[in-house]
């Protein structure tokens, strides 16, 4: 029964994965206008100067470059640099990208556009993956390839289905469903315990966007607390913002559900292997006692992990007079408080709800199946 049940599961994602595919006829290009033509290049020097433009406590720099790439690879020029900051913005030897601009008397002006920080992110993602493949070996292998099929997912179906003008909300749902199913059974298997974390992170990811949709409303959360909101919604792409709002919750919520969700089932076979003959009630008892410990821990986590990409606000909600309740009423707090307890709600949830499914299941297994369950276990 369980079985049909993911089966069932799995048909109905694809079913709307389907349906909601983009077809490539985008109602909602976004046009916020092009950065230009941007080059490569490294800083020689960088200069303080006196300011000349009325900015108090500015910062003014001259920095010297030379071009690594386009047409004029190899050449030398400069660019001016204003900051409010103390600290230098460039420094010798960074790499940086570069926007020339003609003027009408023919000469060759830059503007800093951005730093080119390429090379450190793959740096970063090579000693990442080497560090899983070394702990992980082929279960390490195995997780590498559902984080690309996740990655996958969210920017051939979820990004371009939302410009496609498709409802955030349904996106959100099937784009995480099809990511649980995949990362789950890559890491895990089909065994009792993938199909025990598979139905009980479906029922939490269900609760956690209904939990969104109901608050959202009833914050009145419109989404319209950052400049990339503006921006969508200036350029009359349709996109719901506030849908948006929901989506993110429930792909922010995926991660920890199927962590919690995968520890409750192996706790559970664990258990059950170790007493065969033990009652479903006990059973179900005991690993709720191990599930409570993991909530507490992973509830802190999730807390901290909004608190953390919201630093910034908080400083400066902090360094003003706002008191407790203003600053709790302010759209861009009360929509991380809402993402935070919408997503703790489905993390308590699903702790129960898998813990019985896992339960059930494994009185149904034989001490073979169970030994089998068992020996491949969620480890820590």
């Amino acid at each position: 029964m369980y079985r049909v049940a993911v089966i069932v599961l799995a048909v109905a994602t694809l079913f709307a994965v389907v349906r909601l595919w983009p077809d490539g006829d985008r109602e909602s290009d976004l046009k916020f206008g092009s950065p230009g033509l941007t080059e490569k290049a490294e800083v020689d020097s960088v200069e303080k100067v006196e300011c000349t433009v009325p900015i108090e406590n500015a910062t003014c720099l001259v920095a010297t470059f030379t071009l690594n790439s386009g047409p004029d690879e190899g050449d030398q020029g400069s660019l001016d640099i204003t900051s409010r900051s103390a600290d230098t913005v460039v420094d010798p030897g960074d790499n940086i990208k570069v926007a020339a601009v003609q003027t009408e008397g023919g000469v060759t002006t830059y503007s800093l556009i951005d730093f080119e920080r390429g090379p450190p992110l793959i740096v970063l993602a090579v000693a990442f993956a080497v560090l899983v493949l070394l702990f992980g070996r082929l279960r390490g292998a195995l997780s590498l390839v559902g984080l690309a099929a996740s990655l996958g997912i969210v920017l051939l179906f979820i990004i371009p289905a939302i410009l496609d003008s498709k409802p955030p909300l349904a996106v959100a749902l099937a784009g995480s469903m099809a990511v649980m199913l995949i990362t789950i059974s890559l890491a895990h298997g089909l065994g009792p315990k993938s199909i025990a974390a598979i139905l009980g992170t479906s029922v939490s990811l269900l609760l956690v966007g209904l939990l969104a949709v109901i608050f959202t409303s009833a914050a009145n959360l419109t989404g319209f607390t950052s400049e990339e909101a503006s921006l969508l919604s200036a350029s009359d792409s349709g996109i719901s913002i506030s849908g948006l709002v929901v989506a993110g919750i429930i792909i922010g919520a995926l991660g920890v559900l199927d962590d919690v969700t995968i520890s409750q089932a192996s706790t559970v076979l664990a258990l059950r292997a170790a007493n065969p003959k033990q009652s479903t009630g006990r059973l179900y008892s005991r690993a709720i006692d191990v599930g409570r410990d993991h909530v507490s821990a992973t509830v802190n986590t999730l807390v901290l992990a909004y608190v953390g990409s919201s630093l910034p606000v908080l400083l400066i909600l902090g360094s003003g007079e706002l008191g407790l309740g203003q600053a709790m009423n302010m759209e861009i707090v009360a929509k991380e408080i809402v993402a935070t307890l919408v997503g703790s709600i489905g993390l308590i949830a699903a702790v129960p709800i898998t813990t019985l499914l896992a339960a059930l299941m494994s009185g149904a297994l034989s001490r073979a199946e169970l030994a089998e369950a068992a020996s491949y276990g969620h480890h820590h």
